[in-house]
Formats: C-alpha cells, sequence, structure tokens
C-alpha cells in the first residue's frame, strides 16, 4: 500500500532483497498486485545485463518506472533514481549497514521500511532508543497448523523419515531438502547437496527432483523454482541460497542437514 501512495503521489519505490530468488518472488507477486493499475514495476539484479540493463537504468533515472525490486545491484553507483521516495528493505540482517546507507542516499526522502525476521542486536537497539519505529507481525496467517520439530539421530528415524517424505508426497506435498554446501568440502563434516542430490534420487526413484544453489545461471534457478511452484517436482535440493522468503505453501515438509 505504501508503494502504490508513493507511486501516486509521483515518487519512486524501491525493495531490495538479498536473493535473486526473493527479489524475483516479490516482483511476481507485486506485478500480480497492480495488474489492474497504471504502475510500472521493474526487476534489476546482477544477472540484467549489456543494452536491457543500460535501457533500464535509463528509465529509472527518467523516473518511467515507479517501482525497483532488486537485490544488491540496487545499490551499486550507476543505479540513479528521479524522486525515490520509499526504500523497503527485506531480510534487513543479510546486509551490512554501509549496504543499507548507500541505498538510502539515493533517495530525496527519508521513508525507510526495514523488515526481518532474524532481529539481529543492532536493529534491536536502534529501536530499543528510538532511532526506529517498530511494527510487530505477532500473528500468524489464518489456518496455519503449528510446526513440528525433529531431530533424526539415527539410520532407523532416517529410514522413518523416508517414509514419512513418501506418505506426504502420496498426499500431494512437497519437500524442501536443505544442504549447507554445493561440493564435498573437506574441512566441514556436511554432505553436499550434490552428494543429497544422488543420495534423495536413489531412495525417491518414482519422484521428480531438482536440485538448486548459487552457483547455477538465475534463469535456470527460476526455472527450476517455477516447476516447483507448480508442483511439477516432489522434492527441491537446495543450499542455503533457499532459505529467506520463498513462498510455496504446498511445501510442507523441511529437512535440513
Amino acid at each position: 500500500i505504501m508503494l502504490l501512495y508513493m507511486a501516486e503521489n509521483s515518487y519512486q519505490g524501491v525493495i531490495m532483497a538479498p536473493t535473486e530468488i526473493l527479489a524475483t518472488q516479490h516482483y511476481l507477486g507485486i506485478v500480480d498486485e497492480f495488474a489492474n493499475l497504471d504502475v510500472r514495476v521493474e526487476l534489476l539484479t546482477g544477472s540484467i545485463k549489456g543494452k536491457k540493463r543500460e535501457k533500464l537504468l535509463s528509465e529509472i533515472e527518467n523516473g518511467m518506472v515507479d517501482i525497483v525490486i532488486g537485490t544488491h545491484a540496487l545499490i551499486e553507483e550507476d543505479v540513479l533514481f528521479k524522486n525515490l521516495g520509499l526504500i523497503v528493505i527485506d531480510e534487513q540482517h543479510r546486509f551490512g549497514v554501509n549496504q543499507r546507507r548507500l541505498l538510502r542516499e539515493k533517495g530525496s526522502l527519508a521513508n525507510l521500511i526495514v523488515m526481518s525476521a532474524t532481529p539481529i542486536p543492532r536493529s534491536l537497539a536502534l529501536t530499543v532508543y528510538g532511532d526506529l519505529d517498530i511494527s510487530i507481525i505477532d500473528e500468524l496467517p489464518s489456518g496455519r497448523i503449528p510446526v513440528k520439530t525433529k531431530w533424526i539421530k539415527n539410520d532407523q528415524e532416517k529410514e522413518k523419515m523416508y517414509e514419512f517424505i513418501e506418505k506426504k508426497i502420496q498426499e500431494g506435498r512437497q519437500i524442501y531438502v536443505v544442504s549447507p554446501l554445493i561440493e564435498e568440502s573437506e574441512t566441514l563434516n556436511v554432505k553436499s547437496a550434490e552428494e543429497t542430490f544422488e543420495e534423495y534420487s536413489s531412495i525417491f526413484r518414482e519422484r521428480k527432483l531438482a536440485l538448486i544453489h548459487g552457483k547455477q545461471k538465475n534463469i535456470e534457478k527460476q526455472e527450476i523454482m517455477r516447476k516447483f511452484k507448480k508442483g511439477e517436482l516432489d522434492i527441491l535440493i537446495s543450499t542455503t541460497v533457499i532459505e529467506v522468503g520463498v513462498n510455496v505453501p504446498n511445501a510442507s515438509v523441511m529437512v535440513i542437514r
């Protein structure tokens, strides 16, 4: 609503998110929300390059774009706004103080909203000492079932977990499996996402699986997420690229390695 209010009053608005996956999700959600309104929304991330990027930057600077959604790409020197009035920083704990300051300095008004479900000590201190007004979202969306967390401590329980996953897929649900690293590491005793993908592929042979990680091209990540959101994949193996704000309500089970 605040972004729309700004656009109606000839100001531009911006949302900065820490990953391309999350920025894209915000973009698609807002485009959908404002579909019937005369508001132009654009996406700016590191994977938008060349003439396409130049054209977009020119349109932002000339005020032709009302709302820009993006990643760290927004704080680069060549990104200039005609009349930036509202800055929203999502998952603000993922950005450094200077990164947030750089974006704020691009604005002509000091309207800043920072959002986080992981309030870090510095942010909490700012609210305590009155430098930030605070709004607390303390209610779950209606109909939300309480989360059950289980620690899998041996192979016997692992087998039960696999059976549970299979049962949930049969019920029409989808599964996230989060693994901390992309490739095998000798220094950290964790299984890589690639290894995890091979393991789950051999166990769930009849199911559709995909692997997503930060080293993939953005177009490839978007296509995998599109398939997962549409229910075309049963299990998504991921690194922590998936950790913030990805909204697939049908994925009701998450395995964290």
